[in-house]
């Protein structure tokens, strides 16, 4: 690995910001997309305006890849055309959502110094042609970078279009972790700031295991190769140093446009149940409004739950539930997936009005003119290469007036949830990797399998991180939270351990607080941070062999995991029935003052979860937003005077349903009993605004 000159760059992360206020991006809610004009002739543009009109678009993030179309060349400038694109869309009443075009190093930049390219875990450096083709610790691309953005916010930063600043785009995707002597430098500082001394270190790493006690600071480096067994608490410092890496980059970026713009600030994070890119939750607060990114799989046989899932995590990023933005999204195949194929007819329409539902203020996608050339040739567009005679098209447009016909819905808020799964990114990559009792196992499908119980259910729940709030919950999940994190020095555990207290229900998964924030298990039994209140632990992990199943005493079958439990207090619900743990119990319920704590100690099937769910929720006393047909989800949000009840059809068949308001969509009043068509959507105004 290349030598560094200068040092690398430091990690600074200041206190968590008071809540920002409440962000609006355009007249109504915001309706647009990724727009790259610098891809086509010039002859092209005026179409594309007309046609953002035709389709109601009101916002355009501009100039996500264009540092090299920009500045050409060293401190040679082009800025014509961007200047052009601005006007024009300010001229047609187009909103931008400006971007740094940070993600995207120009190849002369990457020729002069090619150290700025992360390199993996192996050793290898990223070659130039991707995108976030950079390393957070190095300080040539930080100093490119900010003098770039320094000159794109001294030129447009009072500019009328500019609505929003989009700082890089999709930060830690493609450089999450970077391995190289810069990187390892500034992990070192890193550690000097956040353990204060080598003691502090290998006291919280246990490196008296295999004698590999660190003496000097110079000793320690990133966990570098793909193989051997890295020190589960080395590993877990270096993911939380790059999530910090990477947010100050964006920080460093953000200061720079704050000084020229008045405009709000943020970037587009990609949440979902399985992306443990960064800490998402500890960005959240320094974006002006949380933005997501979305892209449903293909081959994801509940898509819309999905959906759903990430919706209710981006709203409980905040505590007060704010709305948040889609930033991205598809109307019909991306590009990176195996086999890239077509949304469903009705899909592009219901799946944004299904972000919608769940908090967010647009519906926006990349992009909005497909590309004929480079990587993303056939990603799908707002735009098809087909042109208007497309289905796409025709949606798109109908999903316009739809959103205009929403307007007024722009600032409310998803009514309180009375139930939250507990998600943390820091656990997710404690689980992901290191030798652990069963190497496979995947937190995103523990947490979609919860989730899913409930919203199939209709009963509206939030995903929120360890260190929330819960005393307004009367159900509180935690599955496979390996780690029980302390961040902002909130004892977590505590605060989840206080649930049944406040006469909650609190349900605790298999392999949920074993570790403390150092990754370092805790003794006495498992699970050690919550033992107590679940009056059960378990002494030994019995993992099942690829293939291997037991039984409960209900005749339902375990795959994957299972554990000897012992009762202190707690009642068996259901027990395993054959298998070397037969007749111990696998998940327990212990009384705790007004409310209850549950222990599931397996990885039961779909079935046997969804049986638990209903008990779960008449223990809690949840009930349904509304009672729907199969297929039909229902979300309200609430604003001053008004209510707003979103129905999604997502089955084949029409779908009656009991409700009474006018319909925003097609301006009619509906009820007391209505019908959902197959695969359509009614929004309802149920009370006068």
């Amino acid at each position: 690995m290349n030598e560094i000159r200068e040092s690398a760059v430091p990690v600074s992360i200041p206190a968590k910001p008071p809540a920002p206020p409440l962000v609006h991006l355009a007249d109504g809610l915001a309706f647009g997309g990724d727009y790259n004009p610098e891809q086509f002739d010039r002859a092209v543009w005026d179409e594309d305006v007309r046609l953002m009109r035709e389709a109601g678009v009101n916002l355009v993030t501009l100039g996500v890849f264009a540092w090299g179309t920009v500045e050409v060349a060293d401190g040679v400038w082009d800025w014509s055309w961007l200047d052009d694109a601005l006007e024009l869309l300010h001229r047609n009443g187009i909103g931008v959502d400006l971007a740094t075009p940070t993600a995207a190093p120009p190849s002369w930049l990457l020729a002069a110094h090619p150290d700025i390219a992360p390199v993996l875990i192996d050793g290898y450096r990223e070659p130039p042609g991707g995108r976030n083709a950079w390393c957070p610790a190095s300080p040539v691309y930080r100093r490119y970078a900010l003098r770039h953005v320094e000159a794109l916010a001294e030129r447009f930063g009072r500019h009328p279009a500019v609505r929003l600043w989009h700082v890089g785009n999709e930060l830690g995707g493609g450089n999450a972790r970077c391995y190289c002597d810069g990187s390892a430098e500034a992990f070192r500082e890193w550690l000097k700031d956040r353990r204060g001394s080598l003691d502090e270190v290998n006291a919280a790493w246990g490196t008296d295991q295999w004698g590999h006690r660190f003496g000097r600071w110079e000793e320690i480096l990133p966990p570098r190769g793909r193989h051997g067994a890295p020190n589960p608490g080395l590993f877990l410092d270096y993911e939380r140093y790059n999530s910090d890496a990477l947010l100050s980059h964006y920080l460093a970026e953000k200061e720079v446009l704050q000084r020229h713009s008045d405009a709000p600030v943020t970037t587009n994070l990609m949440v979902g149940a399985g992306a443990q890119v960064v800490d998402y939750a500890s960005w959240a607060p320094h974006t002006a409004v949380a933005a997501n990114d979305h892209y449903t799989l293909v081959d994801d046989p509940l898509r819309e739950q999905d959906l759903a899932f990430a919706g209710d995590r981006m709203r409980g990023m905040f505590c007060d539930r704010r709305p948040w933005l889609l930033m991205e999204s598809s109307t019909g195949g991306p590009s990176w997936q195996q086999r890239n194929r077509a949304k469903d007819p009705g899909e592009i329409v219901r799946h944004s009005l299904g972000h919608v539902a769940r908090g967010s203020d647009g519906a926006m996608f990349f992009q909005w003119r497909a590309s004929t050339a480079g990587a993303e040739q056939f990603h799908s567009a707002m735009l098809p290469h087909s042109g208007t005679r497309s289905r796409v098209w025709r949606e798109v447009v109908e999903l316009g007036g739809h959103l205009r016909s929403l307007a007024e819905i722009q600032g409310t808020t998803v009514e309180p949830a009375r139930a939250a799964i507990v998600v943390d990114d820091v656990a997710g990559w404690a689980l992901r990797h290191g030798l652990k009792p069963h190497r496979a196992l995947s937190y995103g499908r523990e947490l979609r399998q919860w989730h899913r119980v409930l919203w199939e259910r209709g009963i509206l729940c939030d995903v929120v991180s360890p260190w929330s709030d819960f005393e307004d919950y009367d159900l509180v999940i935690v599955p496979t939270l390996l780690v029980v994190s302390d961040e902002n020095s909130d004892d977590a555990a505590q605060r989840l351990r206080d649930v049944p207290v406040h006469g909650g229900t609190l349900v605790v998964t298999y392999l949920s607080g074993i570790c403390d924030a150092d990754n370092q298990v805790i003794p006495g039994g498992f699970p050690g941070a919550f033992r107590d209140v679940l009056g059960a632990w378990s002494d030994e992990f019995y993992p099942l062999q690829q293939g291997e199943q037991v039984t409960l005493d209900n005749g339902a079958a375990v795959e994957e995991w299972t554990e000897r439990v012992y009762l202190e207090g707690a009642e068996p619900v259901l027990s395993y029935a054959t298998g070397p743990l037969a007749g111990g119990p696998a998940v327990t319920r212990h009384a705790v003052g007004e409310g209850a704590a549950w222990y599931v100690s397996a990885h039961l099937a779909p079935e046997t979860i969804d049986d638990l769910a209903g008990r779960l929720a008449a223990e809690a006393g949840l009930e349904p937003v509304i009672e729907a047909g199969p297929g039909v989800e229902a979300v309200r949000r609430v604003g001053p005077g008004a209510s707003y009840l979103f129905l999604l059809n997502h089955s084949g068949a029409d779908q009656t349903v009991a409700a009474t308001g006018h319909d925003l969509l097609t301006g009619t009043d509906l009820g007391p009993v209505l019908i959902v068509p197959a695969g359509g959507v009614r929004v309802l105004r149920e009370s006068a605004a």
